[in-house]
C-alpha cells in the first residue's frame, strides 16, 4: 500500500467527505466452515462476542474491530463462488460507519449505484447497502456508539468478556479489491464520486504486497487498495473481488511475536517474507496482510 504523510498532518485541505464517513464498522466473511473460520479468528486475538438470534452468523471483535462470520445456507452457499475451493471462506461484504445511513444509500444510488434487496426477517434492522466489487456489498452503519447494530439482531454469548483488547494496537487499516485489468480508473471513480476517496502518489508503499493503486478515505482512517490483474493472471483464474483485509499495527516486529506465541505462520518467500514493515498468513482458508501503521486505533 502506498505511503502518504497525513492531509491533516501535513495542513493541506482535507478530502471531503460527503456520506461523514468515520471508518469501517466491520467486515463480513460467509463461509460453508464457521467453526474452522472462527480458530483462525481466534489465533488473531478476535473473540466470538455475540450470535445471530436467527441465523447461523457470528460476530468475532478485537479492540474497535468487528467481523462477522456468516454460515447462513443463502449466503455461505455460493461462497466459494465458481473458480474458488468450496470450502474457502470468502470477504462478502464490508460496513461504514456513516453520518446517516438512509442518506448515504440514497447519496449513493442517485449517482448510479446499485441498490441491493436485504433479507429482513421480523424484528431485524434494515441495514442499507449498494452493489460493490464482484457480488459483494458495501453496507451504511449509523449506529455505532451508544447504541449499535448489533444491539438488535445478535445476542451476547454468555462467555464473552466486556472488554475484548486487539493485539498489539492491531486495527483495520484497509480492504484489498482484485479487478479487471483496465479497470483501475473506473473502480477510482466510483469510490470518489460516491464517497470521496482520493488516490495516492505511486511510490513507497505501506507492507510487503507492493501493488496496484491505492485509495485514501475521507475520514483517513483506512485504504482501499485496487490491484489489477498481473500477468499470470489467466493461470490464476483472476476475478472482480474483496480479496483480503488488511490490519495495523505501530509496530509489526511486536505483532508478529505474539502471532506467531499463538500459532500463526507466516509466509516466507523470495517475494514475500515478514520483515518491520509488514507480514502475510494464511488461516483458515483465507489470507491476512500486516502492515506497520500510522493511522489511529479505532475504539
Amino acid at each position: 500500500m502506498t505511503e502518504t504523510v497525513s492531509k491533516q498532518k501535513s495542513g493541506t485541505t482535507p478530502p471531503a467527505n460527503p456520506l461523514g464517513v468515520a471508518g469501517i464498522e466491520y467486515v463480513e466473511y460467509a463461509t460453508h466452515e464457521p467453526q474452522s473460520f472462527g480458530a483462525a479468528l481466534e489465533k488473531l486475538g478476535f473473540v466470538a462476542v455475540a450470535r445471530h438470534r436467527s441465523r447461523e452468523i457470528v460476530l468475532y471483535r478485537a479492540g474497535g474491530m468487528n467481523v462477522i462470520v456468516n454460515a447462513d445456507p443463502a449466503v455461505a452457499g455460493v461462497a466459494g463462488g465458481d473458480d474458488d475451493e468450496p470450502q474457502t471462506p470468502r470477504l462478502k461484504a464490508f460496513a461504514l460507519r456513516v453520518r446517516d445511513a438512509a442518506a448515504a444509500y440514497e447519496h449513493c444510488v442517485e449517482k448510479g449505484a446499485w441498490p441491493i434487496v436485504p433479507r429482513v426477517g421480523a424484528m431485524e434492522l434494515n441495514i442499507p447497502g449498494i452493489s460493490g466489487v464482484g457480488d459483494s456489498i458495501i453496507y451504511f452503519v449509523d449506529r455505532y456508539q451508544e447504541f449499535s447494530i448489533y444491539d438488535v439482531d445478535f445476542k451476547k454469548l454468555p462467555s464473552a468478556a466486556e472488554a475484548h483488547p486487539a493485539i498489539a494496537g492491531m486495527h483495520f487499516f484497509g480492504i484489498v479489491q482484485s479487478i479487471e485489468e483496465g479497470r483501475t480508473r473506473e473502480w477510482v471513480d466510483f469510490y470518489r464520486e460516491l464517497f470521496g476517496f482520493l488516490v495516492l502518489p505511486q511510490g513507497q508503499y505501506f507492507g510487503v504486497l507492493p501493488k496496484g493503486t491505492l485509495l485514501e478515505s475521507p475520514c483517513l482512517q483506512f485504504y482501499l487498495q485496487l490491484v489489477e490483474p498481473p500477468e499470470q493472471a489467466a493461470v490464476l483464474a483472476w476475478q472482480e473481488k474483496l480479496t483480503r483485509v488488511g490490519f495495523g499495527a505501530p509496530d509489526i516486529t511486536a505483532l508478529v511475536s505474539q502471532l506467531r506465541a499463538r500459532g500463526v505462520n507466516f509466509v516466507e518467500s523470495d517475494s514475500v517474507h515478514t520483515s518491520d514493515r509488514g507480514a502475510v498468513t494464511y488461516l483458515g482458508g483465507t489470507s491476512f496482510e500486516f502492515v506497520k501503521s500510522h493511522l489511529p486505533a479505532t475504539e
